[in-house]
C-alpha cells in the first residue's frame, strides 16, 4: 500500500512546492486538492499548464496523485449551488488524466444547506435518497465522458452515511465507475473495541471488492476526530483485513496538522510493516 496524505495538508500554491513538502514528510501520494494550484478547491475551469504542473511536480518528487476532491454538496437544498458544484466536477474530470489521476472524490452530500458534512435528520430520508442519485446519474454521465471514477466515502452526517448504504448505491446503479474510499474513523462515532473491530469487518467484506482508496485518521473516546494513531482505533486489525480482501490501493491520511505528518507517517509505515505489508 502507498502511503500517502491530503495534499492540502501542507501550505503552498505551487504542486511542487506542496508535493515536495508531502516527500519530506515522508509520503509517497496525495490526495491532491485544486487549492494547492492556486485555485479554488472547486474551480471552474482548470488550463492544461495548471494540469500538467501537477504531472510534473509528482513525477519530479516521485509523489503520486491518488486522487483529486471534487468534492460539493450533492443534494445541495440551493440548485444553482449545485449546479456550480457539478461544473467543478466535470471541469476536474477533464484535467484528471493530465494531472495523473482518473478518481475523483465526492460527497455524498446533506440537507444542511450551509455545511455538506453536518449531519441533517432529514438524510436518511427518501427524498435526500432520490435527489442523490438523480444527481450520481450526471456525474456518471461526465464520468463516462472523461472515463474516471467517482471515490464515495461513507460518512456518518451524509447520505451515505454507512457501508451497507454505500452498498445500496452501487447495486442501485451497478457501475464499476462508482468506487469506495474507506474510512474506518467514519465507521462510528463512539462505540467498544469488539464492535468497533465488527463495523470494519462488515464494511470490508461489503464493499471490498470497490474499495479504490483508504483513509487513515483516528477517533477519541469522546467521538473527536485526531490524527491517525493518537485515538482508540485498531489500525493492525483494519490494515490486516485490509490486506486479506485482497486491497493494494493507497493509503491516505488527514485530520492532522503539517507539523504532524512526519510522526503520523512513522506510525502508520510501523504499522503496515507489523501487517506485513510493502509500500
Amino acid at each position: 500500500m502507498k502511503l500517502g496524505i491530503f495534499a492540502r495538508t501542507f501550505a503552498g500554491a505551487t504542486p511542487q512546492e506542496v508535493l515536495s513538502s508531502a516527500r519530506r514528510a515522508g509520503y509517497e501520494a496525495v490526495q491532491y486538492n485544486m487549492a494547492c494550484s492556486g485555485l479554488s478547491p472547486l474551480p471552474l475551469e482548470i488550463s492544461d499548464e495548471t494540469a500538467e504542473a501537477v504531472y510534473i511536480a509528482s513525477v519530479e518528487t516521485g509523489v503520486a496523485i491518488a486522487a483529486v476532491s471534487a468534492t460539493y454538496n450533492m443534494i445541495d437544498p440551493n440548485l444553482s449551488k449545485r449546479e456550480e458544484g457539478r461544473r467543478s466536477f466535470a471541469a476536474i474530470a477533464g484535467s484528471a488524466h493530465c494531472i495523473g489521476t482518473n478518481l475523483l472524490t465526492v460527497c455524498t452530500g446533506s440537507c444542511d444547506p450551509h455545511d455538506p458534512w453536518r449531519y441533517h435528520p432529514d438524510n436518511s430520508g427518501t427524498e435526500a435518497w432520490r435527489e442523490m442519485c438523480k444527481e450520481f446519474e450526471l456525474l456518471l454521465a461526465i464520468a463516462d465522458k472523461y472515463d474516471v471514477m467517482l471515490g464515495v466515502e461513507p460518512e456518518l452526517a451524509n447520505v451515505v452515511h454507512s457501508a451497507q448504504r454505500a452498498r445500496e448505491l452501487i447495486d442501485a446503479f451497478g457501475d464499476q465507475r462508482i468506487r469506495i474510499i474507506l474510512d474506518p474513523a467514519n465507521l462510528f462515532e463512539v462505540d467498544s473495541p469488539q464492535r468497533r473491530k465488527l463495523l470494519v469487518e462488515s464494511a470490508i467484506a461489503l464493499l471490498g471488492d470497490r474499495i479504490s482508496l483508504a483513509h487513515a485518521k483516528d477517533r477519541l473516546t469522546d467521538g473527536r476526530f485526531v490524527a491517525a494513531g493518537t485515538g482508540v482505533l485498531d489500525y493492525h486489525h483494519f490494515l490486516t483485513v485490509l490486506q486479506r480482501a485482497g486491497f493494494n490501493g493507497p493509503l491516505i491520511t488527514h485530520s492532522l496538522a503539517a507539523n504532524e505528518a512526519a510522526t503520523v507517517a512513522a506510525f502508520l509505515k510501523a504499522e503496515l510493516a507489523l501487517a506485513e505489508i510493502s509500500t
